[in-house]
């Protein structure tokens, strides 16, 4: 199956008064038709950039980006105007960048279709789909401050689709509503996604995503450091049904992976390297069936192992995985969590 979305060496340089500032950095990322995947990473990481620039918002400065067959890169502005309008559909954490206040529900959806020129029956019909998956058709006629937060959000998944895209993006779509309507949120865009059989990318900060995706990438400093793959675990894989699969929280393992990158590199996470004194140099040796990694001795580390939290304090209530007890002797914890410290690439030759 051919990839859906392919980012390859992506860079992307911004000026500004006079300076440049590299948001992505040799960025690697590739989603598959029909994908449910986050992107965590702190702020300033380059996750929204990248959203953006996937999203025909903005063009890489370097690299090769191909959604669904297009070359974005080269892409001409007129190319780029279509596919915003009919591909991609847009869901941001600010209800004011999604929804028009002086308008009802029903016609916040209708808008896009109307500035499409659809008819006036199908835009009714598909308009009244729409609102009844996301649970809102009574609500039909109610303008937004008549709304709470979690339905204005519901509504702009539902405006987001009223151009049938094949590819829905979310930046922060849960940031500004509290952990459980953020459940009911990211269960619809499970539900769009599997009903409307929709590639979907959700940016955030917020790790805890990797138990309502199937794949979450982490980007810190502009590139690709790790990710966490949701499937089945093996011995319930035989006595589940496919419902009872993607439902049932114990029928899942979260493996993790640290990524390397074409040229070899890859970003050791900040808390290993303080709990093992890694810095800017380090050995390796070749192991059964690997590499192992060793701090260079006489070199002090260039994080303090006293500036990370205890694990009972970071918050990360993630499951347990055989994964992370087996990848790098099981310390391979908060992978999908970018610490305030700075760090640094490492280079394997």
């Amino acid at each position: 199956m051919e990839p859906f979305l392919v980012c390859e060496n992506l860079v992307k340089i911004f000026k500004i008064a006079g300076l440049e500032v590299v948001a992505l950095q040799g960025l690697n990322l590739t989603v598959q038709p029909g994908e449910l995947m986050g992107i965590v990473g702190a702020s300033g990481s380059g996750k929204s950039t990248l959203l953006n620039i996937v999203g025909g918002l903005d063009r890489p400065s370097a690299g090769r980006l191909t959604v669904n067959g297009r070359d974005l890169l080269k892409a001409a502005d007129s190319v780029l105007d279509e596919y915003r309008r009919t591909e991609v559909g847009f869901v941001w954490q600010q209800t004011a960048r999604n929804l028009m206040p002086y308008l009802t529900a029903q016609e916040n959806i209708e808008l896009p279709m109307t500035i499409e020129g659809v008819a006036p029956r199908e835009k009714r019909a598909w308009a009244r789909e729409l609102l009844q998956i996301v649970g809102l058709w009574e609500h039909r006629q109610h303008h937004l401050a008549q709304l709470s937060g979690g339905q204005q959000q519901r509504v702009a998944i539902a405006v987001a689709l009223a151009n049938r895209p094949k590819l829905l993006l979310g930046d922060e779509p849960t940031g500004e509503v509290d952990n459980a309507t953020a459940q009911e949120i990211l269960g619809l865009f499970r539900t769009m996604n599997e009903q409307y059989g929709l590639t979907t990318i959700i940016v955030t900060h917020d790790p805890q995503i990797a138990r309502n995706v199937d794949r979450v990438a982490t980007i810190r400093d502009g590139s690709n450091s790790s990710e966490v793959v949701r499937r089945v675990a093996d011995d319930v894989e035989a006595t589940l049904t496919q419902d009872a699969r993607e439902t049932t929280a114990a029928a899942h393992v979260y493996d993790e992976y640290v990524m390397v990158d074409a040229a070899g590199r890859l970003q050791l996470p900040p808390n290993l390297r303080a709990e093992l004194g890694i810095s800017e140099r380090v050995t390796l040796e070749r192991a059964d069936g690997g590499i192992l990694i060793r701090p260079a001795a006489g070199v002090q580390p260039i994080v303090s192992p006293e500036a990370l939290r205890a694990p009972s304090e970071s918050g990360d209530d993630r499951p347990a995985t055989s994964a992370r007890r087996s990848r790098l002797g099981g310390r391979l914890r908060r992978l999908a969590r970018r610490t305030k410290t700075d760090e640094r690439q490492e280079e394997l030759p």
